[in-house]
């Protein structure tokens, strides 16, 4: 059924990535949930499907497919495990910056393996001491012949343990025009990991610390030209990170109202079931709301983005919408579902803790909302959703976007 900006072939491709995920991703949820480790395997098995290049031209192998489709794969494996959703929109998120700032040489040595799910990539920019605030980040590049020497750390990358080239942000000058991105091989000398902490949710996803010392990088491998870096990090959390954490929340919370209402189905009180008591449709109606504006926001941002329409603000409001809403509705399961919901014999309290993880990358709430704020104010400092649109019609260009570069916090 057509609906929510989708076409036919948008809900043919749902079908056969809810299929996927319930035959092959949701038998395996137990183990990652009981490991609380990496999940290698499945992450292979869902890169084989080509998903990964939904958004690669379809000159290097991928799908062509458009953000919108993006969407509703991300969506449809977080609403199995969010812990998948998280893995497939941070390869994403490593897919971008190649697509958008790559050469021609570095696109066809990279992208067709990506599309056909023989490589992962990452975006590594966040460092402990700075946070999101990228310029204030002090790990290094220093061009040396024909190569550069990296040194330093980078903390919350997503599929950190599970990718295969990296995207790495690095200081190779002072100030905003003094940030490069490099990518660097999982196995090149000098680049190692640190052991993988479990964290409250989203098991079976790996967010780690990345730690380079002396990695010795060609110069071939830099991504765009030395001082674009900042461009690179930001137009990728932006034009990625936020739609596509927005669609792990929307498929999370189309799981908690799912759970929910079977649960208000199948148990009784007072001789009829849960769900016949007027407090709890009110709180399911209540969910119902949220889901439906939150997947409405989401769909219409990267409608947007498919035409080629400036849609900063629409990608804000769609990752505020939905990481908020998700948190709430699954809050609001939680108390319907009261004490059985604390077991994990039933999924809600998984549901919560991967909830909470989306919060914070690609900005927080309240840094979507300082960005809105500014949006009404008239004083944004322009949209990355137009300079992908000259991207794609016309190449990376040999200027900074100075005019778009923004203080801290994405």
């Amino acid at each position: 059924m057509e609906r929510y900006f989708t076409k036919q072939r948008h809900e043919d491709l749902r079908q056969r990535v809810r299929e996927f995920a319930e035959r092959e991703v949701r038998p395996r949820i137990p183990e990652m949930e009981a490991s609380r480790g990496v999940a290698h395997d499945v992450s292979r098995l869902i890169a084989q499907q080509g998903w990964i290049g939904v958004t690669i031209d379809r000159a290097y192998g991928g799908m062509g497919a458009g953000h919108l489709a993006k969407t509703i794969i991300i969506e449809e494996l977080a609403r199995v495990s969010g812990a998948m959703g998280a893995m497939v929109q941070a390869s994403q998120l490593g897919t971008a910056k190649i697509i958008h700032y790559g050469n021609d040489v570095q696109k066809t040595a990279w992208l067709p393996r990506i599309a056909a799910g023989d490589c992962l990539p990452t975006i590594a920019t966040t460092e402990e001491e700075s946070g999101g605030h990228v310029l204030g980040m002090t790990s290094t590049a220093v061009r040396d012949g024909d190569d550069y020497i990296l040194n330093g750390h980078k903390v919350f990358v997503g599929n950190s343990h599970v990718g295969d080239v990296h995207g790495v942000i690095v200081r190779t000058g002072e100030g905003s025009k003094g940030l490069s991105a490099f990518l660097v091989e999982a196995d090149r000398p000098g680049f190692s990991l640190a052991e993988q902490q479990p964290a409250m949710g989203l098991h079976g996803f790996s967010f780690g610390k990345m730690i380079f010392e002396d990695c010795r990088v060609p110069a071939a491998n830099l991504l765009g030209r030395e001082g674009q870096g900042l461009a690179v990090a930001y137009s990728s959390s932006v034009l990625y990170g936020r739609p596509n954490l927005t669609a792990v929340s929307l498929g999370i919370h189309q799981a908690v109202l799912e759970e929910t209402t079977a649960l208000c189905i199948e148990r009784e009180r007072y001789g009829a079931a849960l769900g016949e008591l007027n407090n709890i449709k009110i709180k399911l109606g209540r969910m119902k709301h949220r889901l439906m504006t939150a997947r409405l926001a989401a769909y219409h941002a990267v409608h947007l983005m498919d035409q080629g329409q400036p849609c900063d603000a629409e990608l804000m409001n769609a990752k505020y919408l939905n990481v908020e809403s998700a948190i709430d509705s699954a809050g609001d399961a939680m108390e319907i579902h009261a004490a059985s919901g604390l077991f994990t014999d039933r999924p809600v309290e998984r549901y919560l803790r991967d909830a909470h993880h989306i919060y914070a990358p690609a900005g927080t709430s309240d840094i979507q909302l300082l960005r809105l704020g500014e949006v009404a104010l008239g004083t944004a400092k322009g949209q990355w959703s137009e300079r992908l649109a000259d991207l794609v019609r016309t190449g990376p260009t040999d200027h900074l976007e100075e005019d778009l570069l923004e203080p801290a916090g994405v």
